[in-house]
C-alpha cells in the first residue's frame, strides 16, 4: 500500500549515522542523496524511507506511531539493536520474543535521534 515514508531530522548527519546503522543491520542501504534528503531501500532511486533535513520543525509524532522495519533473521534484529545504540539511539524493548504479538514475532525497539520509534521484526520460527 505505502510507497515510502518521510521522517524530519533536525540533524542529517546524525539521523544518518543512525540509520546507516540500524537499517543497514536489516540489508537496506542508501538508494539516493542529496544536500538536504538521504533516502533508504533495496534498489538504488526506489527509496522507502526517507530522511528530510527540517531543523525548525522536526518532530516525532504522538505517541501511538512508529515504523516496523522487516528483518531477514533474529540476529539482525539483534545488530539492528546493537548497532543503532552504538550510534545514539536509545532503547525502546531490547530484542526478544514479543508473545503477545505472536509466537514467533521477534523484535525490538529504538527511538532515534528526533525521537521517532521504529522497530525491526522477524517472524522466522528460529
Amino acid at each position: 500500500m505505502l510507497h515510502h515514508i518521510s521522517l524530519g531530522v533536525r540533524n542529517l548527519a546524525l539521523s544518518a549515522e543512525f540509520y546507516d546503522a540500524a537499517l543497514g543491520a536489516l540489508g537496506y542501504r542508501r538508494v539516493f542523496e542529496s544536500r538536504t534528503d538521504i533516502g533508504y531501500g533495496l534498489v538504488d532511486g526506489e527509496d522507502k524511507l526517507c530522511l528530510k533535513f527540517r531543523p525548525e520543525n522536526a518532530t516525532a509524532p504522538a505517541d501511538g506511531f512508529h515504523l516496523a522495519f522487516a528483518a531477514p533473521s533474529r540476529a539482525a534484529v539483534d545488530e539492528f539493536h546493537r548497532s543503532a545504540l552504538q550510534v545514539g539511539g536509545h532503547d525502546n524493548g531490547p530484542p526478544g520474543l514479543r508473545a503477545n504479538y505472536g509466537a514467533r514475532y521477534y523484535a525490538a525497539f529504538l527511538i532515534d535521534p528526533d525521537g521517532h520509534k521504529i522497530e525491526a521484526v522477524c517472524n522466522d520460527p528460529v
